[in-house]
């Protein structure tokens, strides 16, 4: 299992609710911070590609399990 040093919980949440809620609680995290978010809108996982692509933090994991996703977020240095 990937460690990490936050979890949020954005499950019933949808686009982009789930993004807007982890970069908030990214800001609060020191640099090389992981975040997990747990989420269970299936565009989430395209939605938290681009929010790491365009922002330049690593997406560490991506997992799936009974319809909720779990995204691993590593804060940019």
């Amino acid at each position: 299992m990937i460690s990490f040093d936050k979890e949020i919980d954005t499950r019933g949440l949808n686009c982009p609710l789930p993004v807007l809620r982890a970069n908030k609680a990214l800001r609060g995290l020191p640099a090389g911070a992981r975040l997990r978010v747990l989420a269970t809108d299936p565009a989430s996982v395209r939605d938290f590609r681009n929010y790491c692509e365009t922002t330049g933090h690593a997406l560490v994991a991506v997992s799936e399990a009974q319809g909720v996703y779990s995204f691993v977020i590593q804060k940019k240095a």
